[in-house]
């Protein structure tokens, strides 16, 4: 994405704090910098919905950073070696190691295709053994550690400001790492978690002071978050999921290490749920990110997840991914259309002005955008206010006859399309390709959810169009309902019948 000028505006950026509980002004360690933490995936399995919610959501954080002005480190990690990832290797014969490498790059090509941007930096849990043990060897120095026949456990007990950021009691505490690992009763308090966990027959292992091993769940984002972006850095986000156990243990591990770490702003997205139940492997009932881009444009998918405020939970449904294609398709078709329109007049120079209610219109636009993204990233009104400017550049295109006498049209429809776009690229929503491509492949992903060819679709227009020309109109009717109950639209031209995708309709 080419760098864009920063945005100067008096309105403050504000963002939930989980650590407070409360929006708070944004108000970076370093003027004009941001360092920000996100935890990245286990990587045992092809990635789910659940994650492409997660990293959306701070990569519309990561851009709207930037388009601020912000220059950002933004690290997001791999949980290389886990519990999970040598279960899985096992049950497949594989090398634990190669398991998790092989996903980890299937992880980034899912990210790729939603139009994430890269981090800054995407450290790897096996590449940073090192500190990860210096980062024990200071918990345990600084008294809040202990070890038993080769295991180091965090001793919460030793910790007072424990489940700060949770805000649970210390009794409610589940121990074991939120279900990952059975509980040790060696342990002095069943709350204590592993920070270096003692080497099993067969499994992947590493020297250390306390025998051959391999890191806990938690110690190892501490560790990489220092050594990317210091003790002190500005957001730390992840799934809400991760509040307990995960982050209440970094925040612990960190400050015991360095009672100077400090992380301004805790953020969480929020889960995907189906049937009013969080999506997770563990359930067994989730789709892959690769199970819904078969049917639907990662774009549309995108738009999906950016529909409901990262905070609040994302309703799964067939008939939600509907609207946000047709939405994107509407999108992208109306910008196709203007770009038709233009392309004879854009080397033209115009003397005069963009109408004054099209620049106000502009102005209103962009000004709701700001307030909206700046109250902690309120994307859904984002997307409905995207509709006032689109429908703007729709009703100028009826207008507008290609003529150069038009001059007004021309210029209002060229500042339409900037704002449209500037905003879309701001959102991660605008194509890598041309609209045409993308108007391509929606359709395509519409006659596959139909369960109809081209071809077969082709021959359902001739139908219909025979019928008409016989004045059967029923039967004209009846085939092109039979077509809209599958996503499939038919407009009458006067060139002839087109079809474009809708969300399927029983009328």
């Amino acid at each position: 994405m080419a760098e864009k000028e920063p945005e100067m505006t008096e309105r403050k950026l504000v963002l939930f704090n989980t650590m407070t509980k409360q929006k708070e002004e944004f108000k970076p360690i370093v003027e004009g910098k941001v360092g920000m933490y996100v935890c990245g995936v286990t990587p045992y399995d092809f990635s789910h919905i659940g994650h492409a919610r997660a990293y959306v959501a701070f990569d519309v954080l990561h851009r709207f950073l930037r388009h601020l002005g912000y220059e950002v480190t933004y690290v997001r990690n791999f949980t290389d070696i886990d519990d999970k990832i040598i279960k899985r290797a096992n049950e497949a014969g594989e090398d634990p190691l190669k398991l998790s490498g092989r996903f980890s790059q299937e992880f980034l090509v899912d990210m790729e295709t939603l139009q994430c941007l890269s981090p800054t930096h995407e450290p790897r849990v096996t590449d940073h053994m090192d500190q990860i043990k210096d980062m024990i060897s200071k918990i345990m120095a600084n008294g809040h550690a202990y070890t038993i026949e080769g295991d180091v456990y965090f001793s919460v007990d030793s910790f007072p400001e424990y489940c700060r950021l949770s805000g649970r009691k210390l009794d409610d505490n589940m121990a074991g790492g939120g279900g990952r690992v059975a509980v040790d009763t060696r342990k002095k308090n069943p709350a204590d978690f592993a920070l270096w966990k003692s080497a099993k027959p067969g499994e992947p292992k590493w020297d250390s002071p306390w025998g051959p091993g391999r890191p806990g769940w938690h110690i190892e984002c501490s560790a990489m978050s220092e050594k990317y972006l210091g003790q002190k850095f500005d957001i730390h986000g992840g799934g809400k999921d991760l509040v307990f156990p995960h982050h209440e243990n970094e925040l612990a591990q960190s400050k015991a290490a360095n009672p100077e770490s400090c992380i301004n702003c805790w953020m969480h997205n929020g889960f995907v749920n189906k049937d009013n139940q969080k999506m997770s492997k563990s359930e067994n009932n989730f789709f892959t990110i690769r199970d819904i881009i078969n049917n639907y444009h990662p774009l549309a998918l995108r738009f999906f997840l950016m529909r409901t405020h990262y905070r609040a939970d994302v309703n799964y449904s067939v008939q939600a991914l509907d609207n946000a294609s047709d939405r994107v398709f509407y999108i992208y078709q109306t910008l196709q259309d203007c770009e038709v329109a233009l392309s004879p007049f854009r080397e033209g120079t115009y003397k005069v002005q963009v109408p004054d209610d099209v620049k106000e219109m502009i102005k209103k636009f962009h000004a709701s955008f700001m307030e909206s993204m700046s109250d902690d990233l309120h994307t859904t009104a984002v997307l409905d206010d995207l509709m006032e400017p689109l429908k703007t550049v729709n009703g100028t295109l009826k207008k507008f006859k290609g003529k150069k006498q038009q001059q007004a049209l021309i210029v209002a429809l060229l500042a339409l399309e900037k704002e449209v776009k500037e905003v879309l690229g701001i959102l991660g929503l605008l194509p890598t390709s041309s609209f045409a491509e993308v108007l391509k492949q929606l359709k395509y992903s519409a006659l596959e959810r139909a369960g109809i060819t081209e071809e077969d679709l082709a021959k359902k227009i001739e139908e219909r169009t025979l019928a008409r020309k016989n004045k059967q109109y029923e039967e004209s009717d009846r085939i092109r309902k039979e077509l809209t109950a599958v996503g499939i639209a038919l407009m009458d031209e006067p060139g002839g019948t087109v079809w474009r995708p809708c969300e399927p309709s029983d009328e």
